[in-house]
């Protein structure tokens, strides 16, 4: 197993991307702690893991908020006495157009989308520093590469997640600790399937995909356990595109051949 004896921590692990996350580093040998905002999504996913033969602990946070980010970080080391691991993934996405846009609306897709990976990375890289070794993985979005109607708030949070990333990366590669982010494309999650039924044009762009489908969590699951592993122990700073191809398209946007 690539990851046995290791402890991650997952953000926003009780459903979709991170919920696949979580059960495929616990597969791979890692003590899983399970974080969600809602108590019982972070529950079953724990109890799933568990039930598997896996290590869970669940731990209920708004990671928004530094002093639930730092409840989290003293519950994962009283437990297991180490972070080697965190994935960044907890976040929000909703569909407003800028005229429609409250301040309210951009400022909870700043905190739950970039202020929480700030406080939940400042947090675990102070214990990082400290063993000379760590992987952080943050959850970007293809909505930090592109432009899209009704995503002004949410794309520009990815992209400061994107950025956040690299310099991370440059400040912490002497402590050997190796920041990388990933910006799934189309993802099969509730969340994108309620942000086509509010706007339908969102899910446009689905059916010029080059691979011809949307991603899975599971395919997302899969590029973060590498960059967990030690097979990626030489790539940091870097942002993976996991789109089905559909950004080398860009901007023009034609459908594939047959």
């Amino acid at each position: 197993m690539r990851l046995k004896g290791q402890v991650a921590i997952v953000t926003g692990a009780g459903q979709g991307i991170g919920q696949a996350i979580a059960a495929t580093l616990a597969k791979e040998g890692a003590a899983v702690v399970v974080n969600d905002v809602v108590p019982e999504r972070a529950n079953k996913v724990a109890g799933e893991i568990k039930a598997q033969g896996g290590q869970a602990l669940s731990v209920a946070a708004d990671v928004s908020k530094a002093e639930e980010v730092s409840m989290l970080i003293a519950k994962t080391l009283a437990s297991f006495r180490k972070i080697d691991i965190l994935v960044n993934n907890a976040g929000i996405a909703k569909m407003i157009r800028l005229l429609e846009m409250t301040e309210a609306d951009w400022d909870s897709h700043m905190n739950v989308n970039i202020k929480s990976q700030f406080l939940c990375s400042k947090a675990v890289i102070e214990h990082m520093v400290k063993q000379k070794r760590g992987k952080i993985i943050n959850l970007a979005s293809l909505a930090a590469h592109i432009g899209a109607p009704g995503l002004s708030a949410y794309g520009a949070s990815k992209g400061g997640v994107a950025q956040f990333t690299k310099a991370l990366a440059v400040e912490f590669g002497k402590y050997n600790i190796m920041v990388n982010a990933v910006s799934p494309g189309f993802t099969l999650t509730k969340m994108v399937k309620q942000a086509g039924k509010d706007r339908p044009d969102f899910l446009e762009g689905m059916d010029r995909i080059p691979l011809r489908r949307a991603a899975e969590t599971q395919d997302i699951a899969n590029v973060v356990l590498f960059l967990a592993s030690a097979e990626s122990d030489y790539i940091t700073g870097q942002v993976l595109v996991i789109d089905g191809g559909l950004l080398a398209i860009h901007p023009r946007m034609v459908k594939p051949t047959d």
